[in-house]
């Protein structure tokens, strides 16, 4: 989860990852942030996310997100 967290703050760093959970419903996150998250987590976790899986369920919070990572990993 930390390196999630490191990634995600290099992206945007105005940004409370730590406790925000309305990133894509609060539209927080821009179309080309999640570009960004997209591309990195495939880069450093040698995943790949397929286009439905980008949403508010796997993208809204951190903890989403990592749980998307974990899922795509295993």
């Amino acid at each position: 989860m930390e390196q999630l967290l490191e990634i995600l703050n290099d992206i945007r760093d105005d940004v409370d990852f730590n406790t925000c959970d309305n990133l894509f419903d609060g539209k927080i996150l821009t179309s080309f942030d999640i570009i960004q998250i997209v591309a990195s987590l495939d880069d450093e976790y040698d995943i790949e996310i397929p286009a439905a899986e980008i949403g508010p369920a796997n993208f809204n919070s951190a903890k989403d997100i990592y749980a998307l990572i974990q899922r795509l990993k295993g």
